[in-house]
Parts: structure tokens; C-alpha cells; sequence
């Protein structure tokens, strides 16, 4: 039974037809194909090395069987079908409430805080894989919108809390949740150990580096062809 497949293709769903009507991602689709391209390639090398290691691996049961660099067929469209469907999210709560955000100081302080959580983490877990490497990038994103997109921090965290209600129904899944195996197995030697229901609390950093990355280069490259 390809349910990762079938996890992908309703998550999709919905975003793609209102997109036709109020929200930019499809009128830029140059974009973020562009963008979601160039932060794919990164995480989906990391995601082959960490799979042949055995950080982490899939369930072939809830797949169709075409592997790509040893890794399901789905896992590489998760890296465009996830930022499609959360810059989706982001844009209609921009285009609802355009100016709705946090306030510059309340942002510039709650990025320190997590500057140095995840800092600290990454560095006294250097030995677990998937936590110093996942806290790393992290801390390089958070430090790349503080000084260069402050602007674009103020308005995500907002949407990344709307954001992690559907990543928890769809991850919870894929890691577990309601069903007899995970689609998506994680080695507990690697990562901190710590599940928020059947997710590894690392997947939270995962998904806000590789959701906000789109988002900078989504952006960048809005303005930049628009001044072309």
C-alpha cells in the first residue's frame, strides 16, 4: 500500500487548486521551482548519506518501490510537494492579513533564544548524528534571517505555527502514528531520543531550515527578476 504516496498527494490536493486563484506560488512557479530545487539538492544529499548510514530508513511496504539513491520515489517529491504546500500555507495567511507579525524586537528575541538552544544542543550532542547536523543548519538559518530577512522572520514564525499543525498530522503519520510501522524509521542513537507523539523533536528544526531556506530564495529571486 503506497501510503506515503497517498500522505503526499493529499497534502497537495488542496493547495493546488486554490492556489489558481488568490496565491502567488503559482503565478511564480519559476520560483519556486527554482528555489525548492536548490534547497532540495542539499537535504536530499543528506537524506541519501544519512539512509546509507542507517540514521534513518524507509518502510517499503508503505512505498512503491522505485528507489532513487537507495531512497523511495516519494521521499525526493516530499522535498517539493512539503514547501509547496507550507509556502501555500504561509502566503494565504500573508494575503488574509498582510500585516500581521511579529514586532521587530519580539523576533530579534525569540531568534536569540533559539540561536542558542539549538547551539547548545548541536554542540553537547556532537556524537548523535542527526542532531548535530539538523541543529547546525539551524543555527546557520536562523542567523541568515536575522541579520539579512528580519522581515520575512517576523511573518514565518507566525505561519510555521500554523504550518506544524498539518506537518504533525502528516510526519505523525509517516513516523507511526495510527498505523502498525512507520513508513519513515529513525536510529535513537542518532537523535536526541525525545518523540512529540511518534516525531522526533529534531524534525521541528528540520522542517523550519528547509521551509524558511525556501522561503529566502523563494523571495530573493521574486525580487530579483522583478528588477530584471
Amino acid at each position: 500500500m503506497p501510503l506515503y504516496l497517498y500522505l503526499l498527494a493529499g497534502s497537495v490536493l488542496v493547495p493546488a487548486l486554490f492556489s489558481f486563484f488568490f496565491i502567488d506560488v503559482i503565478k511564480k512557479w519559476k520560483h519556486f521551482f527554482v528555489s525548492t530545487a536548490m534547497v532540495a539538492v542539499v537535504f536530499l544529499i543528506w537524506d541519501a548519506i544519512f539512509t546509507h548510514h542507517g540514521v534513518w530508513g524507509f518502510n517499503e511496504y508503505y512505498c512503491l518501490g522505485i528507489d532513487v539513491f537507495k531512497m523511495p520515489l516519494e521521499e525526493c517529491a516530499f522535498f517539493f510537494v512539503i514547501p509547496f504546500c507550507s509556502l501555500f500555507i504561509h502566503y494565504a495567511i500573508q494575503y488574509q492579513y498582510p500585516e500581521f507579525g511579529l514586532n521587530p524586537y519580539l523576533t530579534k528575541a525569540i531568534t536569540a533564544v533559539l540561536f542558542l538552544l539549538v547551539f547548545v544542543l548541536a554542540i553537547y550532542n556532537f556524537d548523535k548524528a542527526y542532531t548535530a547536523v539538523n541543529y547546525s543548519l539551524l543555527v546557520f538559518v536562523l542567523i541568515t534571517g536575522f541579520f539579512l530577512r528580519l522581515d520575512l522572520l517576523q511573518k514565518f514564525y507566525i505561519s510555521f505555527l500554523v504550518i506544524l499543525i498539518p506537518f504533525f498530522i502528516v510526519n505523525g503519520v509517516l513516523t507511526g502514528m495510527g498505523i502498525p510501522e512507520p513508513v519513515v524509521w529513525y536510529n535513537n542513537a542518532e537523535n536526541l531520543g525525545v518523540r512529540l507523539i511518534t516525531i522526533p523533536v529534531e524534525d521541528i528544526g528540520y522542517a523550519f531550515s528547509m521551509l524558511f531556506g525556501n522561503l529566502l530564495i523563494f523571495e530573493y529571486l521574486k525580487a530579483k527578476w522583478k528588477s530584471a
